[in-house]
């Protein structure tokens, strides 16, 4: 149990170690605004690189190419895709209508058809557009040998080995022969493959009307083959009303199995950075952002220089390591993004007539923007390691400290009952729920089950016997039992951690404390406020009366310590003696209750007789 000499004697700590303790929390509030500074100045960084133009721009993009339906066949448009026979109705109809925007709809011709087509009369489509084709050769799998009289042909799921680089069909134009891949560009990553680039390619023609003798002609020539796994159709287009250039791709997958699998990726990207007056503000916080860098750089590199080892044992050292780590990553991004931009904007938009592969640089500037993402959430939870000198924080940051080793031998348990739930679920269900088609689906289901979003009659169709046991177990151990079990572990660690701060275990200074008494110093000296030590007094009192109690102190107790500090108080005032002081013992909390405090009467009737 804590002394109660420490609340007698007024709560003044030593000089020396109360200096120290002013030191470390000046030290680190200076830590913490430079800090704010810096953050402020990423948060203007990332949200100057997004703004909500770029989800309206794909929305309505997206609603013109995925949503329109074919003429005649209002439940067919490019997401319900299933035959080859749909995807030509879709190229010939609401894809050819949506490329090509010739005349105002007066059907008055607004610019020179020489010129790109303006989308929606305000986005140029920049260059043309390229539709690209991937095959597998024939026996590139095996037919078991019973049906090899029934289909002596065989065509594999898609893999850079499997592809067919031969030429087919007509054999004249680039549609039919193999164009070798472009090393620059990034693969495709799909739902059922991974594909890279090169392949059976064409371009379309300015004149929409050759654009559709084209799709025409290559399916009457049945350009679409057994061995054709997937097709892209990509083209790009910039809206210089806002400065963003969308990039489009639409992808029409060819399983083995049979069917199509459609999807598509729709970028708005900014990559013309510094044009108005508002992207040099933001040019100037990318030069700031160096120069903090460079900063935080030099100051761990001087701490691990002084502390070595030691420094590697504090995670919140490591999550500056981290976070250094990102912003030297995003910079190096931001760096080789500009570069390719500058190198090779200007040559895709001298020739109007070929396919300009804005892909290429829409991928690494999402990249980019995907890094800083990670660094600003990185960078705003660092907070923590500066709040926690505040009681409530301190309170949550011990409390997760504390129960650490009891959630991870919950997880442990936890998980491998998860994982056991989510096998049996894939192995059961995964041929006929599209929630459990694969193990990491079959996860993902379990964590919505466990939030309460679950396909309950899909598993129960899928069967009867085993799906209403599997779902009825999983919610009772993991929902009722596990889950339970784990915020009763952090209940329970909370209460005692709030029990140790209610009898003073807790930290000795707390950096809102320091805020306001520097704020308020601030004040006095500006002569803005008036100097409040006896009201300051009274609240040390009352902080200090607080505290007694809070280390078990009765009122009795409280009131005679009060009592006979006003008459150390008035004998010092009176009689100057610094025997009081050299006689002064401290008294506990035990000696408080046995009833020893006579020895402080005796002192007191020694110095009134003098």
């Amino acid at each position: 149990m804590a002394e109660a000499s420490r609340w007698h004697r007024g709560g003044a700590p030593k000089p020396k170690l109360h200096y120290r303790k002013e030191v470390e929390i000046r030290t680190t509030l200076q830590e913490l605004s430079l800090y704010f500074i810096f953050l402020i100045n990423l948060c203007i960084l990332t949200f100057g690189m997004v703004n909500p133009h770029m989800y309206y721009l794909n929305k309505v993009m997206s609603s013109l190419f995925l949503d329109t339906s074919v003429p005649g066949d209002e439940r067919t448009n490019f997401k319900s895709i299933r035959s080859i026979t749909d995807f030509w109705k879709f190229m010939e109809g609401p894809l050819l209508e949506g490329l090509y925007w010739d005349a105002w709809y007066t059907n008055k011709t607004l610019y020179n058809l020489k010129n790109s087509s303006r989308i929606y009369y305000e986005n140029i489509l920049l260059g043309v557009p390229r539709v690209r084709q991937l095959r597998v050769r024939n026996n590139t799998c095996k037919v078991y040998s019973s049906f090899q009289s029934l289909m002596s042909e065989c065509y594999d799921k898609y893999t850079s080995s499997n592809e067919d680089t031969s030429d087919f069909g007509l054999k004249q134009e680039t549609e039919w022969k193999y164009s070798t891949p472009n090393s620059s560009s990034p693969w495709h990553w799909g739902f059922v493959g991974v594909y890279r680039n090169g392949g059976f390619i064409f371009t379309l023609s300015k004149s929409k009307s050759d654009t559709k003798n084209k799709f025409i002609n290559l399916r009457l020539n049945s350009w679409i083959t057994r061995g054709t796994r997937v097709i892209f159709i990509d083209f790009s287009l910039y809206n210089a009303n806002i400065n963003l250039f969308c990039i489009i791709r639409l992808v029409a997958e060819f399983p083995a199995t049979g069917g199509i699998i459609t999807s598509w990726q729709f970028y708005s990207v900014k990559l013309l950075r510094y044009v108005s007056h508002y992207d040099y503000i933001i040019a100037s916080c990318e030069i700031t952002f160096c120069i903090f860098l460079i900063v935080f750089t030099t100051q761990e590199a001087q701490k691990i220089r002084e502390f070595k080892s030691a420094y590697f044992k504090s995670v919140w050292n490591w999550l500056e390591l981290l976070l250094l780590v990102l912003c030297f990553v995003a910079v190096s991004f931001n760096i080789y993004c500009n570069i390719q931009i500058f190198l090779l904007l200007e040559d895709l938009l001298k020739n109007t007539e070929k396919y300009s592969d804005f892909y290429f640089l829409a991928y690494w500037y999402i990249y980019y923007n995907n890094i800083i993402a990670i660094t600003i959430f990185f960078a705003w939870i660092k907070i923590f390691k500066f709040i926690s000198f505040n009681k409530t924080m301190s309170q949550l940051s011990t409390t997760l400290s504390r129960c650490l080793k009891d959630i991870v031998g919950f997880a442990i348990m936890f998980f491998i009952i998860f994982f056991a739930y989510a096998q049996l679920g894939f192995l059961v269900f995964g041929s006929q729920v599209d929630d459990f088609s694969t193990f990491q689906n079959a996860i993902f289901a379990q964590f919505r089950i466990v939030l309460g979003d679950f396909n309950f009659a899909g598993i129960q169709q899928a069967n009867r016997i085993l799906g209403p046991i599997y779902f009825i177990t999983f919610i009772f151990f993991v929902f009722f039992v596990l889950l339970n079990m784990f915020l009763a572990i952090i209940n329970d660690t909370y209460s005692e951690v709030k029990a140790d701060y209610s009898i003073g275990r807790r930290p000795d200074f707390e950096l809102g404390e320091m805020i306001k008494k520097s704020c308020n110093n601030a004040l006095e000296k500006l002569r803005l406020k008036k100097p409040q030590k006896d009201e300051d007094d009274k609240g040390m009192k009352g902080d200090l009366a607080e505290q007694a109690r809070r280390e078990g102190f009765d009122e009795n107790e409280i009131q005679s310590a009060e009592q006979m500090k006003k008459w150390k108080e008035r004998l010092e005032k009176k009689y100057y003696s610094s025997e009081i002081q050299d006689d002064y013992q401290p008294v506990t909390q035990q000696e408080f209750r046995d009833g020893t405090t006579t020895k402080y009467k005796v002192i007191l009737s020694e110095c009134l007789t003098k």
